[in-house]
């Protein structure tokens, strides 16, 4: 990593954190044309994306053994992945199969005579369903039904107030125009096929929830039988179907969505047959396109990069290895995590979340809002967590099933493994929870806590500098790595994780006062935030409120774990907090991002939070005169 060869302007600090530990990197940094954004994070995605990308080309060369059949048949794949000779000499052809068959449908008795293994093939439907563990009975997995993705990235896209949509909707429409010709339609019955599929897409709309609305887990378990989902619809049998492809008729569907399913039965009308055909072709061209040709290629990402501001398309070994890393995520990953993280750095790792967990088991018991009778509970949560860190013990025996056929196309080929998945996600069906599966690469840069399984995942990916490193003081790594691990145990206490227990069950174990006063600093973390302004827009306080609630948990408990180190340097552990969250990105990325996501503003991750700590003003003597400071009574702390 290059980043500390800029310099902190100390002078600045208490005038705007962030600018003075990262100014001097934002004013050299470009972002290059296939990105959206570079800094912490994208640029250790950067160099592990070039250490696999030069791995699988000398294991498709030879040049290194594929040690393991999963890796063996990922190196068939990355090679079948890289041929665009032979993908763009096949152009639509691999696709057209599906399409026919969508061209096929006449009617709903048809779409219904093939519905299981419709949603075992993954084609499109005004429905999902899917298996996650049961938010009441966290032990065995259960059958979940939602609703299907939108054209635009968010509900709000579509508001009248809203300018994106204008923006943003022609040129969706004119790439799937360019795409329905670039399979054999003609101009005009392309361009009705997409109006018609905007019209589907239109309805779609108003049931569903917003990003605002899905981040609030507590709105998500609403259990119906069978028979009441089924009845949602008479256009298609969905007891049948769903008998079919989890193996019997479950007693409970957990709808996240009840709203949608309330309207399916106007959605999926005779009237609105031939919109949804169009909005399902339209769906079917635009997500294989990325496999097809390179003109397919460039052509079916357009819109996505209008979304990001990209400027260009990723190159063609990048996009080689990303469909097929994609693809072989776990067995790539533990190719990783072996041969560039290890056993050694695993313990190492491990021991310091324990030491983490210590610290925040410390602090619960030291709160002075929290009842004992709640303290006792959240104590029991705290050390009932379970930890993954690095990489999995084993592979996921789904990968074992993986068989390229060198025979069929690439197209086909996806197809086959796509089946393969979503048959072995729904035989998991009525079974108990594999608590220490994995859901994420090791070679992934990120981290997450998992409420249904009460579980803190940390990938190897993400184990080093400027989050982690044995080069820079136990300071410095406290306010990177330990403020994400920290992070990640405090989404077990945030306004979403807080409502599950120690097995993750959807289970109230607060006190009613406890809850209320926790509801009410809750709130003053939504006003913190709520509306500051960021990139042309404003920050959306409710939407964010659970990751700032665990920036704000992780970074006070990371302090107070720095502080006992003999070495303790709170200025660098300050600076390395702002200096992890460094990033410099397109306004297009930037605008998207504060529409659906779920945290806030990487700038203001880095400033907000640390003005709710007392010792960073002792740290950096700053006054009621600095930019940097916020009244006492202001200051928000939880946890």
């Amino acid at each position: 990593m290059t980043q500390d060869k800029f310099p902190v302007n100390h002078n600045e600090i208490k005038q705007d954190l962030y600018d003075a530990v990262n100014g001097a990197w934002i004013k050299q940094a470009t972002i290059p044309g296939d990105h959206s954004s570079v800094g912490g994070f994208m640029d250790l995605v950067d160099d592990i994306d070039k250490t696999l990308m030069a791995d699988s080309a000398a294991l498709a060369d030879g040049d290194l053994p594929a040690n393991t059949p999963e890796l063996k048949e990922y190196v068939k794949f990355y090679k079948m992945a890289e041929d665009f000779a032979k993908r763009d000499a096949d152009g639509a052809k691999p696709l057209m199969p599906l399409v026919e068959r969508i061209e096929n449908l006449h009617n709903y008795n048809d779409l219904n005579d093939q519905l299981p293994d419709w949603m075992l093939s993954g084609l499109p439907l005004p429905f999902n369903f899917d298996i996650d563990p049961d938010m009441k009975n966290a032990k065995l997995n259960a059958l979940f039904a939602g609703s299907p993705a939108l054209f635009m990235p968010d509900k709000t896209y579509y508001e009248k107030d809203n300018p994106a949509y204008a923006q943003l909707m022609p040129i969706f429409t004119d790439m799937n125009v360019k795409l329905l010709e670039m399979i054999g339609y003609d101009h005009d019955k392309a361009v009705k096929t997409v109006d018609q599929a905007k019209q589907f897409d239109a309805l779609i709309v108003p049931n569903v929830k917003s990003a605002e609305e899905s981040a609030d887990y507590s709105k998500m378990y609403n259990p119906q039988t069978t028979d009441e989902v089924a009845s949602s619809t008479h256009a298609v049998n969905l007891k049948a179907a769903i008998n079919q492809v989890v193996g019997a008729v479950p007693n409970t569907i957990i709808v996240t969505e009840p709203k949608y399913f309330e309207h399916l039965g106007e959605l999926m009308t005779p009237e609105n047959f031939d919109l949804m055909k169009a909005w399902m072709l339209v769906k079917t061209v635009k997500g294989y396109s990325s496999v097809l040709s390179e003109e397919f290629r460039q052509v079916g990402g357009t819109y996505s990069r209008a979304l990001s501001g990209k400027k260009e398309a990723t190159n063609q070994t990048k996009a080689a290895y990303y469909l097929a890393s994609g693809t072989f995520n776990q067995v790539v990953g533990d190719y990783y995590g072996h041969k560039y993280f290890g056993e050694k750095a695993k313990a190492d790792v491990h021991h310091m979340v324990e030491t983490m967990i210590d610290v925040y088991k410390d602090r619960l018991e030291n709160n002075d809002w929290l009842s004992e009778e709640t303290k006792v509970m959240a104590v029991k949560k705290l050390t009932s967590l379970g930890i993954q860190v690095g990489y999995p013990d084993k592979i996921d025996p789904l990968y074992s099933k993986f068989h390229v056929d060198e025979n069929l196309s690439l197209v086909a080929n996806i197809m086959n493994f796509d089946k393969i998945a979503t048959q072995d996600t729904f035989s998991k069906w009525n079974k108990p929870v594999e608590r220490e599966r994995w859901e994420m690469s090791a070679a992934t840069v990120n981290a997450y806590y998992h409420p249904f399984k009460n579980i803190i995942v940390f990938p190897a990916a993400i184990l080093q500098a400027p989050f982690y490193s044995l080069e820079q003081g136990s300071s410095a790594n406290y306010g990177g790595i330990g403020a994400v691990i920290a992070h990640e145990i405090s989404h077990a206490f945030d306004n979403n994780g807080s409502l599950f227990d120690e097995f993750g069950n959807l289970n109230n174990w607060w006190t009613k006062a406890d809850h209320e006063h926790f509801q009410k600093l809750a709130d003053q973390m939504i006003a913190e935030f709520n509306d500051l302004p960021f990139a042309g827009g404003k920050v959306n306080g409710k939407l964010t409120v659970s990751e700032n609630i665990a920036d704000a948990g992780g970074l006070s408990c990371a302090e107070a774990a720095a502080k006992k180190e003999d070495d303790v340097d709170l200025a660098a552990f300050f600076i390395n907090w702002s200096r992890i969250w460094r990033m410099k990105a397109t306004p297009e990325y930037q605008q998207l991002l504060l529409s659906i996501d779920v945290h806030a503003p990487a700038p203001l991750r880095a400033n907000v939070q640390v003005k709710n700590l007392d010792d960073f003003y002792s740290t950096f003597a700053v006054t009621e005169n600095d930019k940097m400071y916020l009244a006492p009574a202001k200051r928000v702390k939880i946890w």
